[in-house]
């Protein structure tokens, strides 16, 4: 994908990378929540941030990523953000989003949520935020590479799948497909 063995390099890591760098990220913002607001507030400010990244999630899928540029410019750095993933969807070292990419985007997510929320209600809030985005990072990986027999995972796959290889323009939601049902893209 690039020419710069550096930049392959960095677009290409192994599933549980994201693990690595974003639980340790969780466990912090977590505990400091804890310690300053107790386990109830902690826990609701956790469920608005989940409840918040399924909706991220969504908006990001439906019209970022499937934002199709005119410029070559553009449908380079739409390639190389997500049409990659559409190409070769089934390639385990291309993550939806590697680290190279998600940590810039979680850090301006954080500073914008910062200018929104209140001081207490950050911590919590961005720790449910990152945890619903390790979750879809990790449940996408599992959704290309693993077979289930949970009918839950089951049905959850075979809707991303038919994102993939029936119609790119509905199914955005990976995690999830409220949204999908919200905005009538199921």
């Amino acid at each position: 994908m690039f020419k710069s063995p550096l930049l392959e390099g960095l677009s290409k890591v192994p599933f549980f990378v994201p693990l690595i760098v974003y639980v340790p990220i969780i466990v912090f913002f977590c505990w400091k929540s804890i310690n300053a607001n107790g386990i109830i507030r902690f826990a609701s400010y956790l469920m608005i941030g989940l409840f918040i990244w399924t909706f991220t999630e969504y908006i990001l899928h439906r019209f970022i990523f499937h934002f199709y540029p005119n410029s070559q410019m553009g449908k380079r750095i739409h390639f190389i953000f997500h049409g990659v993933h559409h190409d070769y969807p089934n390639d385990a070292r291309r993550l939806v989003m590697p680290p190279s990419a998600s940590i810039p985007l979680a850090l301006a997510f954080y500073f914008l949520f910062k200018e929104i929320f209140l001081p207490q209600m950050l911590d919590g809030f961005f720790a449910g935020f990152l945890l619903g985005y390790l979750f879809y990072d990790m449940t996408h990986y599992m959704l290309h590479h693993a077979q289930f027999k949970n009918p839950f995972w089951k049905k959850l796959k075979q809707q991303h799948m038919l994102h993939h290889y029936d119609d790119s323009t509905k199914k955005y939601g990976v995690t999830s497909d409220l949204w999908d049902k919200v905005f009538r893209t199921k």
